[in-house]
């Protein structure tokens, strides 16, 4: 998949794949973009002011590359909700924490293969201790799964360390 970056809006434009690495000059006005290759136009697109955006076009990908057109937050939560309720709850946390969407869609699609490995049951758990403890990313739920930790009871929440005393101010006595 080729891709121009243009650095007024600091965005991404496809353009056809057999002319990624190759030298390109953009014409542009308020409301599209243009991309030539020796003095031809190539590409056009409206422009999308959204900063770190992708405008792609479905005819500019590699035909290996078409598959990954149809990402949107959907598909990833269809798809994560054949393995359990847990699993959509993580892929919709690491979708929402991801400044740039296809960052948040490769690891969201790393935490759904997991199930490859471990099984829905234990990606499903595995996905709900990571939830109870705000840690939904791949790398902690695959240690989860690696180490057995969804096969452990879950810790029960302990009563705060400090015991209650009258004589202990909390945090409105400081406003």
């Amino acid at each position: 998949m080729g891709y121009v970056y243009f650095s007024p809006d600091k965005s991404y434009y496809s353009v056809p794949h057999r002319y990624k690495g190759k030298e390109t000059l953009i014409h542009y006005t308020a409301g599209r973009i243009e991309v030539f290759h020796n003095h031809q136009r190539i590409a056009l697109h409206p422009r999308n002011p959204v900063r770190g955006s992708y405008t792609t076009q479905k005819d500019h990908l590699a035909s290996t590359h078409r598959f990954y057109a149809d990402w949107n937050p959907e598909f990833f939560k269809r798809k994560a909700a054949r393995h359990g309720e847990h699993v959509v709850g993580c892929v919709e946390k690491i979708l929402a924490s991801q400044e740039y969407p296809e960052i948040g869609y490769k690891r969201a699609l790393g935490v759904i293969q997991l199930y490859r490995a471990y099984g829905s049951q234990r990606l499903n758990d595995a996905c709900k201790r990571a939830l109870d403890t705000d840690a939904c990313s791949y790398t902690r739920i695959k240690n989860i799964l690696k180490n057995n930790m969804d096969r452990m009871p879950q810790p029960e929440q302990s009563a705060p360390h400090i015991p209650f005393h009258d004589n202990i101010r909390g945090a409105s006595a400081y406003e």
